[in-house]
C-alpha cells in the first residue's frame, strides 16, 4: 500500500509539472492581414506548426482596410491576453482586444493613437510591453508625420520616415498623451522591447535605403519609456530583416524575423547580447508566415486551445 501511495504521488507530481510546463505560441498573419490572426506553436523553440491547419483565430472588423497585421500578443498583469495589430497602412490607429483562452475575443477597439496628428501618414506594426512594477502597458508603434525630421528623409521611401512613438494604459479604456519613444537619428521601425533584469532592450529596424541598412539592431534604457541609448551594430546580416520578435530559453536569447525579400524567416542567438549566430537553418515556421510575436501558455492552455 506505501508503495503504491509513493507511485501515485510521483504520478500527480509529474502531472503537475506538465500542466504548468510551457509552450511557446507565434501570433502572425498571412498575405495583408485580411482574413486575421494565425496562431502556430512549439515545444522546443526552434520546430513551430500552424494551429487550426493554419485558419485564423479572428477576423479584423475595425480600421479603414480591416486589416490585422504585425499582430503582437502578450499576457498582462490581469492573467489575459492582450493583443494590438495594423488595421491598414494608412490609418492613424490601431487594433486592441483581449483573450482569456485565445479562441474567444473581446469586442475589438480601435484606438487612434495618431489621430491628432494632421500629418500623420501611418501607425504601423505596434507592439505592447508591460511593466509589473508599476502595472502599466505600453503600447509602441512607428509613424511618418509630414516635415518631422528632414534631415532623414529620402526621395526613395516615397515620403515615408519612421519614428516610434508610444502611450500608456493601465486598463484599455484610459490612455496617455502620444509622445515620441525613440527618434535614433534615422529610418526606424518594428521595435520589440523585452525586459533583461533591471534594464529594458529595444530590438529594432534600421530603415535606412540610402546607402541601404534594413538590418536589426538593439538600444538599452533603464526605464521601459526611455531614454533609449544610441542604436548598436547590426546583430543580422545581409539580407533585408524586419519584424523582431524575441524568444529566451535558460541563457540564449533568440530573435526571430521575416527575412521578406528571400519570403523566409529567420533567426539569430546569443547568451551575451553581444554576440550573435544565425541559426536561419535550424528553425522551421509555417509557409507563408509573416510578422508577428511569440508568447507563452500553459500545457493546460494549449492542450484546450488545440
Amino acid at each position: 500500500m506505501k508503495g503504491f501511495c509513493s507511485l501515485l504521488l510521483l504520478f500527480l507530481s509529474i502531472s503537475s509539472l506538465a500542466q504548468d510546463a510551457k509552450v511557446y505560441m507565434f501570433s502572425y498573419f498571412k498575405g495583408n492581414g485580411e482574413d486575421g490572426l494565425h496562431l502556430a506553436y512549439s515545444k522546443d523553440g526552434y520546430e513551430w506548426k500552424a494551429l487550426k491547419d493554419d485558419q485564423s483565430f479572428l477576423t479584423p472588423q475595425v480600421g479603414k482596410d480591416k486589416l490585422m497585421r504585425d499582430p503582437c500578443i502578450i499576457r498582462g498583469g490581469d492573467g489575459k491576453f492582450h493583443m494590438v495589430w495594423t488595421v491598414s497602412w494608412t490609418d492613424k490607429g490601431i487594433g486592441y482586444a483581449s483573450s482569456e483562452d485565445l479562441v474567444n475575443w473581446s469586442e475589438q477597439q480601435f484606438i487612434p493613437v495618431m489621430q491628432h496628428e494632421e500629418g500623420a501618414r501611418n501607425t504601423w506594426a505596434p507592439e505592447l510591453t508591460y511593466d509589473a512594477k508599476t502595472k502599466t502597458y505600453m503600447i509602441y508603434w512607428a509613424s511618418t508625420i509630414r516635415g518631422r525630421f528632414p534631415e532623414t528623409q529620402v526621395a526613395a521611401d516615397d515620403g515615408y520616415n519612421h519614428r516610434m512613438y508610444y502611450v500608456t494604459t493601465q486598463d484599455f479604456k484610459a490612455f496617455s498623451e502620444t509622445k515620441l519613444l525613440y527618434d535614433p537619428g534615422f529610418n526606424v521601425i518594428d521595435a520589440s522591447i523585452v525586459q533583461d533584469g533591471k534594464r529594458w532592450v529595444m530590438f529594432l529596424k534600421d530603415e535606412t535605403r540610402e546607402p541601404a541598412q534594413k538590418n536589426l539592431k538593439m538600444a538599452f534604457s533603464k526605464k521601459l519609456t526611455g531614454p533609449y541609448t544610441k542604436a548598436g551594430e547590426p546583430i543580422t546580416g545581409k539580407y533585408w530583416a524586419e519584424g523582431p520578435t524575441v524568444l529566451r530559453q535558460g541563457k540564449e536569447w533568440m530573435v526571430f524575423f521575416d527575412k521578406y525579400r528571400d519570403h523566409r524567416y529567420g533567426a539569430v542567438s546569443s547568451t551575451d547580447l553581444k554576440n550573435w549566430k544565425d541559426i536561419s537553418d535550424k528553425i522551421s515556421m509555417p509557409r507563408g508566415i509573416r510578422h508577428g510575436s511569440i508568447f507563452t501558455v500553459s500545457e493546460a492552455e494549449f492542450q484546450k486551445l488545440r
